[in-house]
């Protein structure tokens, strides 16, 4: 395939894939990216565009075809995480992903770290409420000091619960206390992850 063709079919993977996660409630890069490819008649892995060159589609994708829709459906996903957060306050939650930094789509997943040195208490705080949820592992690339100066990553699986409500699934990965100090990483861009608290959504509900 000539260098051009193939820079012209990655680029149109990038925007099949951006238009999966923003219109069809679709979260995961990879699966996007292959999905997109299968689509358009791609067979070599070579060819899939990075995480990062979806999301710039993601995010344009959104300015150009949901400028309506898109702002309205994430202060929904971020005010019911707000309320999911404030449930869970006793278990440390924070707020990640693409409904803290803007790029979630219509029907986005949400997702919510907790940090607690017993899963077994959340889900029977759930229960307790009767609050149905699927559980499951996720696998997390993490970074933490090892040294000041040198830092180790490797990867992290914790249990996690998943809540179904009518503006999508709310995920909460259950950390330890600890792990409070530990990065995540971006899937995008394998950039440091930003997390907001309580507190720190309450405010940028008040902003936007």
């Amino acid at each position: 395939m000539a260098k051009e063709n193939a820079q012209q079919l990655r680029s149109m993977i990038a925007q099949v894939a951006a238009r999966m996660m923003a219109e069809e409630g679709v979260s995961d890069f990879a699966y996007a990216k292959k999905k997109a490819g299968r689509q358009l008649g791609a067979g070599e892995n070579s060819i899939l565009p990075s995480n990062a060159e979806i999301e710039v589609e993601l995010r344009l994708h959104n300015a150009l075809f949901l400028s309506d829709a898109q702002p309205e459906s994430l202060r929904e996903l971020r005010n019911k995480a707000l309320f999911t957060m404030q449930l869970l306050a006793k278990f440390n939650p924070y707020l990640t992903g693409a409904v803290l930094d803007g790029t979630a789509g219509l029907l986005a997943e949400t997702h919510i770290h907790l940090f607690t040195d017993s899963s077994k208490d959340v889900e029977m705080f759930l229960l307790n409420q009767q609050i149905p949820y699927e559980s499951d592992e996720k696998s997390y690339r993490v970074m933490q000091d090892a040294k000041r100066d040198k830092k180790r990553e490797y990867r992290k699986t914790v249990p996690r619960l998943t809540l179904e409500t009518n503006s999508g699934l709310i995920h909460l990965s259950i950390f330890a206390v600890n792990d409070i100090r530990v990065a995540n990483r971006r899937p995008a861009d394998g950039n440091v992850a930003e997390r907001l608290d309580i507190n720190g959504l309450t405010a940028l509900l008040k902003q936007t």
